[in-house]
Order: structure tokens, then sequence, then C-alpha cells
């Protein structure tokens, strides 16, 4: 009989064992280099997170493991945890994996900020897909209701502030991540996670002051839960 890791069990309260890492990792304080995959609970029910950093992985889900076919799979700490075979042996049938995104961090700057709540575009595709696996969605935009540039603030990767962006046209994306961080209180964490290979989103992230930190494949088993609630 394979070898089973049962789910772990997350304490009522407070932060999510991941929280704790990351901001320890974004001040770099790295964790051991050594290739292991921890396993974690999940931060949100019916979602599942991979978050690899540098040497080590962080499997986040409340689903019951094969070890054996993890390890045929290749899955460590050394970038097999997202390889094609072990994210589908974590997502089990039926799920929907989103892309492999980098993970970024950047720090809010206690500004006086230009984003206000835009309830109009609650029903863009990028506020449909934040909802899809995050929580406390927030969306936001400028007072000039003819922009359709968007931000989603929401509890997202461990729990923590994330954020989504939106440019309606190409060049605005470095001012629409600097915003957001001038939106929030000097030295609140934020997260983001863009996809490798939008090169102009990513470079966007890293100019308005953001830091990679690692990566995170998100995988979705369950419907959206039905969410009204804003940070």
């Amino acid at each position: 009989m394979p070898a089973q890791l049962p789910p772990p069990t997350q304490p009522p309260g407070g932060d999510h064992p991941l929280a704790p890492i990351l901001r320890d990792a974004i001040a770099g304080g790295w964790p051991p280099a050594d290739g292991a995959v921890v396993h974690l609970p999940a931060w949100r029910a019916g979602v599942s997170g991979i978050v690899a950093l540098t040497g080590r992985a962080y499997l986040c889900t409340d689903r019951s493991l094969d070890l054996d076919a993890l390890t045929r799979a290749g899955a460590d700490g050394f970038g097999g945890a997202t390889l094609p075979q072990a994210v589908l042996d974590i997502a089990g049938p039926g799920a929907v994996i989103d892309c492999l995104d980098v993970l970024l961090a950047g720090q809010g700057r206690g500004r006086v900020g230009r984003l206000v709540d835009r309830p109009d575009l609650r029903d863009s595709p990028r506020a449909a897909a934040a909802r899809r696996s995050r929580s406390h969605v927030r969306v936001l935009g400028y007072a000039d209701t003819h922009r359709s540039d968007l931000v989603t603030l929401s509890r997202g990767v461990a729990g923590l502030p994330e954020l989504g962006v939106e440019a309606a046209e190409p060049g605005r994306g470095s001012t629409l991540f600097g915003d957001a961080l001038d939106s929030l209180s000097e030295g609140q964490l934020l997260l983001a996670g863009v996809a490798p290979g939008n090169a102009r989103s990513l470079r966007s992230a890293l100019g308005a002051g953001f830091v990679i930190i690692g990566s995170v494949q998100i995988i979705v088993h369950t419907a959206p839960l039905p969410d009204e609630r804003t940070l």
C-alpha cells in the first residue's frame, strides 16, 4: 500500500504557518536549501498552493498525498515540486490548475494613494479570477470612470495581502504596481504573482519596487466561494 501523508491541521486563528517563512525570506532569512518538500495546511478551503523558495518547497493543501507517487514524479525542493506530473498528482481529478507564477513581494509606502474603490469593475475577468482562489477581494482603480485600469487587493498566498493588476494600455503597469504600494500603510507586506512569460508585467513590478522571492502554483479544487467581504 503506498505511503500516505495525511492532511495537516492548521491551528485555529493566527497566521498560516507559511506566512512567517515568507516574511523571513523577504528580509533575507531563507529556509534551509535542503531539497525538502514540506506539507502544510491549505490557506483557503478548496485551494492548494505549491510555493517554492530556493532549495525548499511547501505543499499547502488539505488533500492526503501519496508520497511514493510524488517521489516517482520527481517532487523535491529544487524545482521538482512543480514538475507537471507532480502537480497533477497533487491536484487530483477535476481540479483547475493555474499557471506557474513568479512570487513577488513589496512593502506599502504609506503615501497619499490615487486608487479608489471601483465597484463598477467588480465583474471584470481580472476580478473574477481573483475571487476564484482568494478571499476578501477589493477592486480598485482610478477616480476617472472612463479608465478601466484596475487593481485587486485580497487575501491570497498564505493568507497574506495579495495584489493583481490589469493595465488598460501598455506601459501603465509599473504605475499601477506603484500606486498599489502607495495605498498601503508603510511597511505592510504585499504579495503578487506574475507569469514568468509576461515579461512586461514582471519588469513593471520590479520597477515599482517588488522583489522576487520564489514561485507559486495555485490549484483550485472547488467552485469559488461566495465572497462579498473586502480588505
